[in-house]
């Protein structure tokens, strides 16, 4: 594989989507400051990293598995390194099962170091990995996302900086998960007629295009009202409200998937990207609005 590129490399990893696994972690480490919890930093490092790489070996495993089923192909929008002739599929296949043997040894360091309580948690998250491709051809694809990046990193981050796992983690969880499901389902949604070739089924391919653009409005605009009734109950501090700065994104997205209904799959092309920089930016101001409140 030596003959590649870096640029290659850049493309098959695919790092601009990187904030979907960090940013729930990071979110979670700020929460957990913000509650006054003995946070071990070092292993709190070592656990964003490991998510990190337990992304890059799900992305290409879902590449991999995306061109064997001739789901993706190279017009398709967003399609992989694969069908663009950058590698073959056997060459990621073989990278995603490196890359992943990576990340069960960097979980299990963290496992010796920390308790079994945290393997459980590092194998249900190993197996969902694995498990994504089957699962979004057949509708659970956004139950996958769900817990892989919101359900499981955020109780598995308590455990493996606290000692102990904090059930209240999941407060986070639910409007940074859901905007990162957006993520998925704005692609799934503009995708169904490919997919539909593929024959695979989505969720978004169930729902059908109309509900398909309500639900994702829900994604990423529930958020907002599920922060503002945490930081009334005192579940968060109010200054986390700071994150209604995003709102005109997150409505401006809403607009553009409603607007698909009429306008067709082409006006969300990239909608997607603009769902991830949405939970980019959202997630970076919830972080730090816990943050300065501790600090201030």
């Amino acid at each position: 594989m030596s003959r590649h590129q870096i640029k290659d490399w850049i493309i098959a990893v695919r790092p601009w989507s990187f904030p979907a696994s960090a940013m729930p972690i990071i979110v979670t480490l700020a929460y957990l400051y913000w509650t006054d919890a003995e946070i071990h930093w070092g292993l709190g490092a070592w656990t964003l990293v490991n998510m990190v790489v337990f992304h890059i070996a799900g992305n290409l495993w879902s590449d991999y598995h995306d061109f064997v089923k001739k789901v993706d192909r190279e017009a398709a929008p967003g399609g992989s390194s694969i069908p663009a002739g950058l590698f073959t599929a056997k060459e990621i296949r073989n990278f995603a099962i490196a890359v992943l043997a990576v990340g069960v040894a960097g979980g299990l360091g963290l496992v010796a170091l920390t308790g079994l309580e945290l393997l459980w948690i590092g194998m249900a998250g190993a197996a969902l990995t694995l498990l994504y491709p089957l699962m979004k051809y057949n509708a659970l694809g956004d139950l996958d996302i769900l817990l892989t990046f919101a359900v499981l990193p955020t109780l598995g981050t308590s455990f493996a900086v606290t000692g102990a796992i904090d059930w209240n983690v999941l407060w986070i969880a639910v409007p940074v998960g859901l905007i990162t499901d957006g993520i998925l389902h704005s692609n799934n949604t503009r995708d169904i007629a490919s997919d539909r070739v593929a024959q695979i089924k989505t969720m978004a391919m169930g729902l059908g295009t109309k509900v398909s653009a309500w639900v994702y409005s829900f994604e990423v605009l529930f958020p907002f009202a599920w922060i503002a009734v945490c930081s009334i109950m005192g579940l968060m501090p109010l200054s986390t409200i700071a994150i209604f700065l995003t709102l005109p994104v997150a409505m401006g997205c809403s607009r553009t998937m409603m607007k698909s209904i009429k306008g067709g799959a082409g006006i969300i092309a990239d909608l997607d990207v603009r769902t991830a920089n949405l939970q980019l930016i959202f997630s970076a101001l919830l972080s730090l609005a816990l943050v300065l409140d501790k600090v201030l």
